[in-house]
């Protein structure tokens, strides 16, 4: 008996089946692995888009202040520059008193960004709003003044003498200048 199945169609049958097991194997072995770990990392992804997204936002939000801030405070950064002139500050305060004298005080722990300087003022005045007038002035100079308490009023006939220190904070460029250089090192 002689089959009806030309060798054709067994070449054909075996070669669509090792084509059906090849695709079947491709498919379980390389292509569904793959599926579940292009999910998991377009999960990861998403995350970390997320995670960009909010950064960026704190981003636009902190240089919006940061922006804010330099313009509100565009005297202050501008007067932590400037280099404080004692001269100068007499010159400009002398009408608030009958005598200003600005003296420089040395102390061993002083840190070395800011300088301190005693303040000794004698007004001819019955109240110290004089007093008062060049704590307005001092806030709206060209420095950055701390004014220390206690502040002391001594009268003495028709005199009030006052004195007081005071922190002037100003950038010292040489002395940064210096430690940026050794921290270079």
């Amino acid at each position: 008996m002689k089959s009806s199945i030309s060798r054709q169609q067994i070449y054909l049958i075996v070669a669509s089946l090792a084509l059906f097991i090849f695709v079947l194997l491709f498919s379980f072995l390389v292509l569904i692995p793959a599926g579940q770990e292009y999910r998991v990392k377009r999960f990861e992804m998403k995350k970390v888009a997320q995670e960009l997204r909010e950064y960026e936002n704190f981003h636009a939000e902190t240089l919006e202040s940061l922006k804010e801030l330099q313009h509100t405070n565009r005297r202050i950064i501008t007067s932590f520059d400037a280099t404080f002139n004692p001269k100068k500050f007499e010159r400009e305060n002398k009408k608030f008193f009958s005598t200003l004298r600005v003296t420089s005080v040395n102390f061993a722990n002083v840190e070395e960004e800011f300088a301190i300087y005693e303040v000794n003022t004698s007004s001819k005045i019955n109240s110290p709003t004089n007093f008062y007038d060049f704590l307005d002035a001092v806030n709206k100079s060209d420095w950055i003044i701390e004014v220390n308490f206690p502040i002391d009023f001594k009268r003495s006939g028709d005199m009030i003498r006052s004195s007081f220190t005071m922190k002037v904070y100003s950038n010292n460029k040489e002395s940064n200048t210096t430690a940026s250089a050794s921290e270079a090192k």
